[in-house]
Formats: structure tokens, sequence, C-alpha cells
């Protein structure tokens, strides 16, 4: 397609994830997370993660169908108790060289923790969040051969 300049990714608003039950869902991931429900309904529930959040979707029929190699990159401040806090509440732990795991309705997490990785938080949205976080010399050498070191 030559019709002008593509838009450009810039970020993810958003991810959808099925569950069987809002209730049990947000009950199974309570027990690992802490967060803030930023709304609910009948079919739905949103999870805030400052300026970005989670959609859980029921979908009557969902079940784990084995490892799934497709996953979802989980953002934490500190993931020093998450593998403990998921074994305890049943999650299916995959072998690897990362933190993942299966929740109950066979989704994929991935567990990184915020200094580790060039994905930033603007300074106002971690204020807004109540935390002051920062990365480790790594991600700090990645985000500037960018041009995108924190200030």
């Amino acid at each position: 397609m030559s019709d002008g300049k593509k838009p450009r990714l810039i970020g993810i608003n958003h991810v959808a994830i099925e569950v069987g039950d809002i209730d049990e869902a947000l009950d199974w991931y309570g027990k690992l997370f802490d967060f803030n429900l930023r709304g609910r309904s009948e079919r739905s529930a949103f999870i805030d993660m400052g300026d970005q959040f989670i959609n859980m979707t029921r979908v009557a029929d969902r079940k784990p169908s084995g490892v799934e190699r497709r996953h979802i990159g989980f953002v934490v401040d500190d993931r020093s108790s998450v593998k403990k806090r998921a074994e305890a509440a049943g999650a299916t732990m995959v072998e690897g060289p990362f933190l993942d795991f299966l929740d109950p309705w066979g989704n994929r997490i991935e567990v990184i923790e915020y200094s580790n990785i060039q994905f930033t938080k603007a300074p106002h949205v971690l204020r807004g969040m109540g935390l002051s976080l920062d990365k480790n010399a790594n991600a700090k050498k990645e985000l500037a051969e960018k041009g995108m070191a924190p200030e």
C-alpha cells in the first residue's frame, strides 16, 4: 500500500485475556499482584496499570490447552516473590530461562522487573502510581543506544 505515511506503532493501551469466570480471575490474580480495579461488568474486568490496563474477558469454555507459546509480559516493580505466590495460587510454572507461568485458563504470563528492561513509564505516570523506580545499568545502556536514556 503506498497511500502515504504508515502509522507507527508506539505502545500498547491494553491487552485482553480470556478467563472462565471474572470473580475467580480477580481473586486468583489478586493472590499474585497488588492492583486497582479500573472497572468491571458481568463479562469483563479492567485491571489498572497506570496509563495501560488488562482487560479480563469472560469466555465460558476457556480451558488450558497446554503450554502456550503466545504470552503477555507483565512488568512489576519487584518480582522476587512472584514465583512463590504463583506456585501457591496453583499456577503451572513453565520451564525455561524466564519467569513464566500459566493461569488457570491457560494464559501464559511472563513476569519482568521494571529495572531490567527498556520499557519505561513516564515520570508523571510513575508519580501518579505512587512509584519511584529506576533502571539498571544494562537497561540504561540499551535505552541510551536508542536515544531514549532516562533523564
